[in-house]
């Protein structure tokens, strides 16, 4: 399998910024000792685990992580150089192109992005609950805040049930538990869920045609009324409240389901489990893949900063038989090199 390797190498060669000493009798701050990694919820348990393991098997400090959610990490990451900053963000969505002006704003350049591999965002709910097959109008209809109503003008969401929504769902109240809006997960959903539902809508196909800006507000908005509430960052909290409650169903990281498959079990949509293997061939609608940025300019300011990257990044971490499977990582495909920008933004469907 083709990987990155050794990219604490590369970028070596690149200009390392050196921290302004300050006020000549200043008192000196100690260098930081840690790597700081802020961002992704759903890479927060991968990357955990491979800290711990760099600092078992390495003689560095064990890199701290943070769950920002992947918006609140990128402003942690872009927010400037130096070690009063992170010098890596998780990310469950590809680097957006406002945050890379806030980043250059900051003079945080040379950004390195790579794939590490794949997840999947699943809807699920207690195992032994009622069991859900979602088309993907049915969870834009279900979670839009405005929908198109039999006039054909939009409204606000008048489904309180699911088999209002469809008469082949269950016949419970709409309660789901979701992601804030700091979330790549959040960002995958309506980017390529809601969006795209709301595309196969003749009325909202219209509004699209007519205004592109209202189209985007309009669809990618969720309810505000109580069929969706947002769970924050802590994903390892939404799963206990599932396992609480058989009536709400949550939207979260494939692998927090993986790690539970004996409390919790998820819907298919349209037609498709999400599965390791459905994930890695993209035929799973929300697939997607996992990001880490670094800031190549801390390489030589944070002790082990390199190594850590080479460490995550090896074949023994995120090959086909690496450690990280065990935490629900799927790995690249054969023909996924992990640079950034070498594939879409999820695997592609067969």
């Amino acid at each position: 399998m083709m990987r990155i390797r050794c990219l604490s190498r590369l970028l070596l060669g690149g200009a390392v910024v050196l921290l302004s000493a300050g006020a000549a009798l200043a008192e000196p701050v100690p260098p930081r000792q840690h790597i700081h990694v802020v961002g992704s919820s759903t890479a927060y348990p991968i990357i955990t685990a491979a800290a711990e393991q760099f600092g078992r098997n390495t003689a560095f400090a064990t890199p701290v992580i943070e769950s920002t959610g992947t918006g609140g990490g990128f402003k942690l990451f872009c927010a400037g150089i130096g070690l009063d900053t992170p010098d890596i963000v998780m990310a469950s969505r590809p680097i957006k192109q406002s945050e890379r002006l806030s980043c250059e704003k900051n003079q945080v350049s040379d950004v390195a992005g790579i794939r590490i591999g794949y997840d999947g965002i699943v809807i699920a709910n207690r195992l032994g609950a009622a069991q859900f097959h979602f088309s993907r109008d049915d969870i834009y209809r279900a979670l839009a805040r405005w929908v198109p109503s039999a006039s054909g003008s939009l409204v606000r969401n008048p489904y309180k049930r699911w088999n209002e929504v469809n008469p082949d769902l269950p016949d419970e109240a709409i309660h789901v538990y979701g992601p804030p809006p700091t979330s790549g997960t959040r960002d995958i959903l309506v980017e390529r869920l809601m969006t795209r539902a709301c595309l196969d809508d003749p009325t909202m196909r219209e509004l699209h045609d007519q205004d592109p800006g209202s189209f985007l507000h309009q669809c990618q908005a969720l309810r505000e009324d109580g069929a969706y509430i947002n769970a924050g960052e802590n994903d390892t909290r939404l799963v206990r409240m599932l396992i609480n409650d058989p009536h709400f169903l949550g939207i979260f990281g494939y692998n927090f389901l993986d790690q539970n498959r004996d409390r919790l079990q998820a819907a298919s949509i349209d037609g498709i489990f999400p599965s390791f293997d459905s994930i890695e061939s993209g035929s799973y609608t929300l697939s997607r893949p996992l990001y880490l940025y670094l800031k190549s300019k801390h390489i030589g300011q944070v002790p082990g900063l390199g190594e850590f990257i080479d460490y995550v990044t090896s074949d023994a971490s995120i090959g086909e038989e690496g450690r990280l499977l065990d935490k629900g990582l799927i790995p690249l495909r054969r023909d996924d090199t992990g640079a950034e920008g070498a594939s879409p933004s999820a695997p592609p469907a067969h």
